[in-house]
Parts: C-alpha cells; sequence; structure tokens
C-alpha cells in the first residue's frame, strides 16, 4: 500500500495544506517507529504504524481550518471521524480506527457529552499498541509548527488544560514508550 498516493486522492501535492500534512505525517511516523522499534516486547506491527500514521489526519482537508490551508466545513475536532469514513471507503478499516482515535490521547463518551463535541457517542479512545502509539507520537508535533519536535515534558504541560484523565494517559505512554 502506497500511502502517498492514497493522500494524493485526496490532496493537490502543490498546496500548503498537502505540504503541511506530509511534513507532519512524516514526523509522526518516524516517531512513532522510533518508540516502536525501543519496545519489540510489546509485539508492534511497523508496516502498519508507517501506512497508518501516514494516514491519521487524511480528513484535515474536510474542515475548516484556514491556519493550515484547509477550508472544509466540519469542525476541527470531526477530522478523525472524517479520516475515518475515507479509510473505509478504501477498504481500510484498521488504518480508519487509528484516524478516530488519535485526536487528544482519545475522547470517551464522557467527553463528548460533558464538552457538547460534536461527534457520535462513542469511545474513541486507543485501543491497540499501534494506536497508542501513533496517537502520542502525534502529541510531539503540531501542523502549525511541523518540523518542531516538542520534549516529553512540553507535551505533557500541552495536554495538562484536557485535565487529569489526559495528563494520566501521557504518564503512562511516557513509562511505556520511551
Amino acid at each position: 500500500m502506497d500511502s502517498i498516493k492514497i493522500l494524493q486522492k485526496f490532496y493537490r501535492p502543490d498546496t500548503r495544506a498537502y505540504n503541511i500534512l506530509l511534513t507532519h505525517s512524516r514526523c509522526v511516523t518516524r516517531k512513532a517507529l522510533e518508540m516502536a522499534r525501543l519496545h519489540p516486547e510489546l509485539h508492534p506491527d511497523l508496516d502498519f504504524i508507517s501506512q497508518a500514521a501516514m494516514l491519521h489526519d487524511i480528513g484535515i482537508y474536510l474542515c475548516d481550518a484556514p491556519d493550515i490551508d484547509c477550508h472544509g466545513s466540519e469542525p476541527y475536532i470531526r477530522h478523525g471521524i472524517l479520516g475515518a469514513a475515507l479509510l473505509r471507503e478504501l477498504d481500510l478499516p484498521r488504518h480508519a480506527l487509528v484516524c478516530e482515535r488519535h485526536t487528544g490521547t482519545g475522547i470517551t463518551v464522557s467527553d463528548i457529552r460533558d464538552q457538547h463535541l460534536p461527534l457520535p457517542l462513542r469511545d474513541f479512545s486507543p485501543v491497540s499498541v499501534e494506536e497508542q502509539l501513533i496517537c502520542y507520537a502525534d502529541k510531539f508535533f503540531s501542523k502549525s509548527r511541523p518540523d518542531y519536535e516538542r520534549t516529553p515534558q512540553e507535551v505533557l504541560l500541552s495536554l495538562k488544560k484536557f485535565g487529569s484523565r489526559a495528563t494520566e494517559r501521557i504518564l503512562e505512554w511516557q513509562t511505556r514508550f520511551l
């Protein structure tokens, strides 16, 4: 499977959005693989991580995020489920799960209810080791500064505003994957 060709089905390569997405996705892929290789005892599927990390943000173009040259109509919080729908249409259901489960440290039904998020009422928390690695690796890179890699402490600080569950999850992943 060629992740770049899949991205190019939805993005023109000469656009800023594509270049931001490609840079971000490559950084997340590199970081996820780096952590996965440190932990062979977890038996991570490296090929799947390479593919899914490249595709985890495929749905951003459907969202209203002009800072990253995405001019869709949907709220950004929905980029994961929108990308998952695209990947399911391509018969990539496992990759789709990564899309919908990588936002934050995972979004729970309680989060959706309490914050009135425009998402279906179901749990969007990463389950498999591959989903968790990609979700965690994603926190090291923003799309607004795609070449800058946050430190583990910066990752932790950036998620403190989301409460104790997010902080606990990040600390768990730091212990498990770093």
